[in-house]
C-alpha cells in the first residue's frame, strides 16, 4: 500500500491491482450469495467447485499484498534514511490500525455503536509495518531467518491454547474477545506469521535493486516459486507438517479437491503461505514484460490500494443494503452487530452465484474512474506528504 518511486515497477502494480480487484470477489460473495449463509465454500460436504473456487483464488490476495508491501517498504528506504524509513512504517502502521477499527469497522457493519471491533486485514499490515519498524535495523540474512522461522515453525503451536487471552489471540488463535458487555473484538488475523510475510517481502524487495538484474531474478523466483509449490503437494498430500487441519479424501471427488486445496487461513499456515506465496512467486517472476491495455488497467488498481479498498467496501455494502430492501428484508437487515457470516437469520437473503460475478464486475467497473482520477491526483501532487497515508 506503499507507492514506490519512479521509474515504477509494472509487474508490483500489475499483480497489486489484481489481487485488490480479486479481494472485492470474496467481499461480494460475503454480502451477496445466498449460500454464504448456509454453508462455508469450503466444506467439503456441501460446498460446490464452483462456490469453493470463487472462495479460493481469493486465498492468493493477502499473502501477495503483505509481501508486496514488504517490497514496497524496501524500495522507499531507497530515498530515506534508516531512521525515517522507520519512522514511516511505525507511523503507518499505526494509522492502518487505527482505521480498522473505526472507518473499515464501520463499513463492514454500518453500527453506529460500535458492538463488535474487526482487527482483519489493514490491523495485520498495521502490526507488520510496526514490527518491520524494528526489523530494517537488522542484518538482511537476520530478516530472512526471522521470515523463514515464523513461517515454518509457528504450526509447531497449532496444539497450544490459552482460551480467553488477549495476548495469544492476536499472536496465533482467531477468536472473538469480549471487552465489555456491549463491545467485543474479532481478531480475524492473528499476526504470526504475518509480521513474517511482510519482512520476508521486505527482504526479497533487494532483488529489485540494481546488482540483480531482471533475468537474475525471474530465475531465482521461479525457483522459489516452483519449490514452495511442490513442498506445498508433498506436505499436503501426506500430512506431514504445515497445518492444524489435515487434508482428508471424500468419496466424492469435488470433496477431495475442497479439502486438499484448503489449508488454513487463520492464522496462515505453512501450508497456506506455500500455496499462496509460491505463486506470488512465479507471477512476479514472469510478468516484468507483460504490457498492454489489459496490464494497464490492473495496474491502476495497483496504484491506490488504499482509496481502493475503503471506497469498495462502502460500495459492496450500500448495494446489499438496497438489495436487502428491495427484496423485502429492509435496509436495516446490514446494520451488522457482528461480522456478516455469524449474524444469524440471514438465510433466504442473497442472489446466485452468477449474480455475483455480475455484481463484482459492475462494482470494478464502476470504481475505476475514481480510482483513475485519484491515480492522476497522486501523480499531479507529490509534494503533499499527506498522500503518502492514502
Amino acid at each position: 500500500m506503499t507507492s514506490l518511486n519512479k521509474p515504477r515497477i509494472e509487474s508490483i502494480d500489475l499483480l497489486k491491482g489484481l489481487v485488490m480487484v480479486i479481494m472485492a470477489l470474496d467481499h461480494v460473495r460475503d454480502y451477496f450469495h445466498f449460500s454464504a449463509f448456509y454453508f462455508d465454500p469450503a466444506d467439503p460436504v456441501q460446498s460446490t467447485l464452483p462456490v469453493f473456487f470463487t472462495r479460493w483464488i481469493t486465498h492468493f490476495c493477502a499473502p501477495a499484498f503483505s509481501f508486496l508491501a514488504g517490497i514496497s517498504a524496501f524500495m522507499v528506504g531507497k530515498r530515506k534514511t534508516q531512521a525515517g524509513l522507520s519512522r514511516f512504517l511505525l507511523s503507518r502502521g499505526i494509522w492502518l490500525i487505527f482505521i480498522e477499527l473505526t472507518i473499515v469497522t464501520f463499513a463492514w457493519l454500518f453500527d453506529v455503536q460500535f458492538r463488535t471491533l474487526l482487527m482483519v486485514t489493514l490491523w495485520s499490515l498495521g502490526v507488520s509495518m510496526i514490527v518491520l519498524a524494528v526489523l530494517i535495523y537488522l542484518p538482511r540474512k537476520v530478516i530472512l531467518i526471522f521470515s523463514c522461522v515464523l513461517i515454518f515453525g509457528h504450526n509447531l503451536f497449532d496444539a497450544v491454547h490459552f482460551d480467553g487471552h488477549l495476548l495469544w489471540q492476536i499472536l496465533h488463535e482467531q477468536a472473538f474477545y469480549k471487552l465489555s458487555d456491549h463491545v467485543q473484538l474479532l481478531v480475524g488475523y492473528p499476526v504470526i506469521p504475518w509480521i513474517a510475510v511482510m519482512s520476508l517481502g521486505y527482504y526479497f524487495g533487494s532483488y529489485y535493486d540494481q546488482p540483480v538484474d531482471s533475468a537474475s531474478r525471474q530465475k531465482r523466483f521461479n525457483i522459489i516459486g516452483i519449490s514452495a509449490l511442490v513442498l506445498f503437494i508433498i506436505l499436503r498430500w501426506t500430512n506431514a507438517y504445515g497445518n492444524p487441519a489435515p487434508f482428508i479424501a471424500y468419496p466424492v471427488f469435488s470433496g477431495t479437491i475442497i479439502s486438499f486445496f484448503n489449508p488454513s487461513k487463520y492464522p496462515p499456515s505453512l501450508q497456506y503461505l506455500l500455496m499462496t506465496l509460491g505463486v506470488t512467486f512465479l507471477f512476479l517472476a514472469n510478468s516484468e514484460k507483460w504490457k498492454g491495455r489489459i496490464v494497464s488497467f490492473f495496474a491502476l488498481f495497483g496504484r491506490v490500494p488504499f482509496f481502493y479498498y475503503i471506497i469498495h467496501l462502502y460500495v459492496i455494502h450500500v448495494l446489499a443494503m438496497l438489495l436487502a430492501g428491495f427484496t423485502g428484508f429492509g435496509w436495516q437487515f446490514f446494520i451488522l452487530p457482528t461480522w456478516i457470516g455469524f449474524v444469524p437469520n440471514m438465510n433466504g437473503y442473497g442472489v446466485g452465484l452468477l449474480m455475483v460475478y455480475i455484481i463484482w464486475i459492475a462494482i470494478i467497473l464502476l470504481l475505476y474512474p475514481l480510482c483513475r482520477w485519484f491515480d492522476r491526483y497522486k501523480q499531479n501532487h507529490k509534494d503533499k506528504w499527506w498522500l503518502s497515508y492514502l
